[in-house]
């Protein structure tokens, strides 16, 4: 039931195709500075998306995002004890 997700960040010349990429999966942002879009596709389909929006004239390079690859948990959630004290009063 659950799809796994990925985000691709594709870079362009030219903003004009941006809403183009719908048909690719869901826009997230579209950047009118840098001429970037964030797109959220399928975990499965991402190289067959990686590979069909390379061959485009307009698109400059495709990014997988790697966020489903990263470990969340962290080893060393709590602050040490000198830190701790230096919250305490406000430094």
């Amino acid at each position: 039931m659950f799809v796994q997700r990925q985000g691709l960040v594709v870079w362009l010349y030219s903003l004009k195709h941006a809403k183009m990429l719908r048909r690719f999966g869901n826009v997230h942002y579209v950047s009118k500075k840098l001429k970037y879009v964030v797109l959220y596709c399928n975990q499965e389909d991402i190289q067959e998306v990686m590979d069909k929006l390379n061959s485009f004239s307009f698109v400059k390079k495709v990014e997988p995002s790697y966020k489903p690859f990263l470990k969340m948990e962290y080893e060393n959630s709590t602050p040490d004890k000198a830190k701790e004290y230096d919250y305490k009063m406000g430094i």
